[in-house]
């Protein structure tokens, strides 16, 4: 075990604040110079642990198998400055970093045995009988999820010491914080992948037959016209239905939605009146797949199904600087605010149309600020505003339909 290892992990702790407050100061003091001077022997070894500790972390926000521990094995180990490391799950050693691979990977399960029933660090001697082995001390911590204990961190020293036991256990700990931020991705994912599908279950087949009837009624007083809302419903519904990322680009998303239009169209003919406002700079930001769709179907339920009247939908978007905003707005029958509150709270159901569904995923990608603004009054027609940063990490559209 190496002493510039060992100091690197005692200020791990503090190392985000301290690098913080090291980098500035120093950055400050030096600012005429060319380069970065990072200063005292502890500011470098804060900027090391933090420098390595972000090169480890990202196959390990990917979960525990045996390409991640490969590939954050040695990182892992330079951060502890330890002689051998290996990462195991509850049944293999995923990876080894370090000599002694050779005569000590068939005895590690034996001795990662107990702390995965206890969950509790051990250390001992390692038992080998190679004098020439350098691997004469053992610590084994246990690496944590929502299920428990999902595997161990075996490290390697020359010897019994108290301070590798910390550092071994204060990596392993960290190591199972980005294990649970990688089940947290993999949950938020699962999470939004059926909410889209509760949304195209909500497609419902209501509209699919009114759809399939208003296309039959063209047949034969007018093929072609039949032939053209086909085509539209084939297209609607393939971009509904496809597998293809959690989002999409705004201009995708009004394609679909004047497909849906179309086929509307057809059912209610010179009844539904829509106006288009779109600015062309916002059509390739960014959004959650089928979030709009699903506010244009409320202003036609609402202004249509509902009354007896002409509808009057308006689909606006504008470039807001950073953001895009988009606002979908009918003269329909509106709604008392009240239910619409208690609809958005999940208090009660939403006729299927899903606005509380595509309030809750604005808010789970982009954050609270970025829920639905819903005007309305019974009798008062809606107005539905979304905003949509033009930028977000993480935030990208899949393959184009």
């Amino acid at each position: 075990m190496t002493g510039i290892g060992y100091a690197a992990l005692a200020v791990a702790g503090v190392a985000l604040l301290a690098a913080g407050f090291a980098l500035g100061r120093t950055a400050a003091r030096r600012g005429g110079r060319d380069g970065l001077d990072l200063g005292t022997p502890v500011e470098r070894a804060t900027f090391h642990t933090l420098h390595t500790a972000s090169l480890a972390a990202p196959p390990l926000r990917a979960g525990l198998t045996e390409d991640t521990a490969r590939k954050a094995v040695g990182r892992l180990r330079s951060l502890l400055g330890t002689e051998a490391l290996c990462l195991t799950d509850r049944t293999a050693v995923l990876a080894w970093d370090g000599p002694g691979d050779d005569h000590h990977r068939a005895h590690v399960m034996a001795q990662v045995a107990s702390i995965l029933d206890s969950g509790r660090s051990h250390s001992a001697p390692s038992g080998c009988e190679d004098v020439a082995c350098p691997l004469r001390w053992t610590v084994i911590a246990p690496l944590t999820g929502e299920e428990g204990v999902l595997g161990a961190l075996v490290a390697y020293g020359a010897g019994e010491s108290a301070v590798l036991v910390r550092a071994a256990t204060e990596v392993a700990r960290w190591v199972s914080v980005q294990l649970e931020l990688a089940e947290l991705d993999r949950s938020r994912t699962r999470l939004i992948e059926a909410e889209i599908r509760a949304l195209r279950a909500q497609i419902s087949p209501h509209f699919i037959f009114n759809s399939l009837a208003a296309i039959a009624s063209f047949v034969r007083t007018d093929p072609e016209q039949a032939r053209e809302l086909l085509l539209e419903f084939a297209d609607f519904t393939r971009y509904s239905f496809r597998k293809h990322g959690e989002f999409a680009q705004l201009a995708d998303e009004l394609r679909s939605i004047e497909q849906y239009l179309a086929l509307a169209g057809a059912r209610f003919g010179d009844r539904l009146k829509v106006t288009l406002q779109i600015a062309p700079e916002v059509l390739p930001v960014t959004l959650p797949f089928l979030c709009l769709q699903p506010l244009v179907e409320n202003a036609v339920k609402h202004g249509l199904e509902d009354s007896l009247g002409v509808c009057r939908v308006t689909i606006a978007a504008r470039d807001a600087g950073a953001e895009a905003v988009v606002s979908i707005e009918d003269d329909g029958v509106g709604m008392d605010p009240d239910v619409l509150r208690s609809i958005l709270a999940g208090e009660r159901p939403s006729s299927g149309i899903g606005l509380s569904n595509v309030d809750e995923r604005l808010r789970q990608v982009y954050g609270d600020e970025y829920g639905l603004v819903i005007e309305t009054g019974v009798g008062a027609g809606m107005k539905i505003t979304a905003r949509f940063p033009k930028y977000r990490a993480g935030v990208h559209p899949g393959p184009r339909p």
